[in-house]
């Protein structure tokens, strides 16, 4: 799982993912046309910058070789490459989803 990109839902939006068989993303996802997704060393940024007042958070892993061309490296915060996922989220691409809270750093730690 070292080479998975990440996730991070709330546990209500994942429920219906699951039960429409595909993630589309969360509002921000669908203002900005894609799905935002993050490297593993940028998912303790992503979590305190966007999520720090949520709980009931899901971390999902996803084989980026499984999205095919579909998934953009993109500069975004401080020109950093983010991947970018343009297009729904399908569920056979997760490899993982646990729960992640504030205190979480990197997956896998």
């Amino acid at each position: 799982m070292g080479d998975s990109i990440y996730k991070i839902c709330g546990e209500d939006e994942w429920r219906a993912a699951e039960a429409a068989g595909v993630y589309s993303g969360n509002a921000d996802d669908a203002r900005d046309g894609f799905i935002h997704l993050s490297a593993a060393d940028q998912v303790a940024g992503t979590l305190a910058r966007h999520y720090a007042d949520r709980t009931g958070l899901l971390l999902v892993a996803v084989d980026p070789a499984a999205l095919g061309d579909a998934l953009k490296w993109e500069a975004s915060r401080g020109g950093a490459l983010f991947p970018h996922l343009y297009g729904p989220l399908p569920l056979d691409a997760v490899v993982e989803v646990r729960p992640i809270g504030p205190s979480d750093a990197e997956p896998g730690t």
